[in-house]
């Protein structure tokens, strides 16, 4: 089946023509000027996906709900730092699942030597060591 494609213009069009909404299927296009222009002038877009501008990534992390963090107490104390809960061994295991996950994942074209440098900065840096 083809694909409609819909400019800033012919949302203009479809406005002026009194149309309201529009469904939005994997066979219609919107360019991102007619997608800004949809939004600016109250034009609904329906679709069964998330709402996504035509040029913009998937980034679950971004719209996933924040999660709950303490609250830092206020007073006389010292600031509230991040400490995470990890046993002295935690950080030795975190290091070996990430070194196998690395491997798996690139095999042997990865300098070892480079890569425990790499997981040893960065597990530092997140504060388990």
């Amino acid at each position: 089946m083809p694909k409609e494609f819909y400019t800033e213009r012919d949302i203009e069009d479809l406005f002026q023509r009194g149309i309201r909404s529009l469904q939005v299927t994997e066979n219609v296009v919107l360019t991102e000027l007619a997608y800004e222009k949809a939004t600016r002038l109250g034009l609904q877009l329906l679709s069964d996906r998330a709402d996504n501008p035509p040029a913009g990534p998937v980034r679950p992390y971004i719209s996933a709900p924040p999660t709950r963090q303490p609250k830092p107490t206020i007073g006389p104390a010292a600031p509230a730092t991040f400490q995470p809960e990890a046993s002295p061994s935690s950080a030795s295991d975190v290091e070996k699942r990430i070194r196998s996950a690395v491997i798996a994942k690139l095999g042997n074209q990865v300098d070892a030597k480079l890569l425990d440098n790499i997981i040893q900065r960065v597990v530092k840096g997140v504060g388990l060591k």
